[in-house]
């Protein structure tokens, strides 16, 4: 298995809260958009996540972090794994242990809200949990659907981040992609057309003896004052 940081998510909360790293920094490490670190900053993103400490797992050093806060421009380096587990693939729904089952329904409604992309057969790969389940969170009709909270399943334990990681990548590579409309503006020459045909009939032809019979009329009444005032 390819050297992998294990967790992004909850690595880039924990290098946040306890680093002086830059968020371009922490985003290049942890395979993030800096926008997403810097939502992680304020709070806005990675709610319920709780931060995976990368030194204690092995996957960076104190050294490696010194390195980065004194030079922006530094970029992390991974530490190589002293241990290297075999992939084991799976088959068949994962299995929950009973002490976890009850968070089940949490973790379906937090993948449901953030991962909508994901299809049922995958949320049911991830969480171990059946088709007809995932419909009652999602339709909110389950049982107990006004006590539930949405909470990652990574941190519950429920699946890996990587299991996680590859069902997104899957379900984004077969998503239909959205038609893109076209929103450019019209020509100069259509758009003075319209503007033209918007005016009301009385701007578009003018009548010019009506024009200067008023004008006349206007400037006799003019001429009368003006004697007027003269007597």
């Amino acid at each position: 298995m390819a050297n992998t940081l294990l967790m992004p998510k909850a690595t880039a909360v924990w290098l946040v809260d306890n680093t002086a790293l830059s968020f371009d920094q922490i985003a290049e490490f942890c395979k993030l958009h800096p926008l997403e670190v810097s939502a992680i900053a304020d709070g806005d993103a990675a709610q319920g996540i709780k931060g995976m400490d990368p030194v204690i797992t092995g996957q960076l050093t104190r050294e490696e972090i010194a390195k980065g806060e004194n030079n922006p421009d530094y970029r992390l380096k991974l530490s190589e794994p002293k241990v290297r587990v075999p992939e084991t693939k799976r088959k068949g729904p994962r299995y929950t242990p009973l002490s976890k089952r009850q968070d089940r329904p949490n973790a379906i409604l937090w993948l449901v809200r953030n991962h909508p992309e994901l299809k049922d057969a995958q949320v049911s790969r991830l969480v171990g949990t059946t088709k007809n389940t995932i419909e009652q969170i999602r339709n909110r009709t389950h049982w107990n659907s006004a006590n539930l909270t949405p909470m990652d399943p990574v941190t519950l334990g429920l699946c890996s981040q990587i299991d996680l990681d590859i069902e997104v990548q899957k379900a984004a590579r077969y998503a239909p992609q959205s038609e893109q409309t076209d929103e450019t503006l019209l020509p100069a020459s259509e758009t003075e057309k319209l503007s033209l045909d918007d005016q009301a009939p009385e701007e578009k032809e003018l009548d010019a003896d009506a024009v200067f019979a008023k004008l006349s009329s206007l400037r006799g009444n003019t001429d009368d004052d003006e004697d007027e005032n003269n007597n």
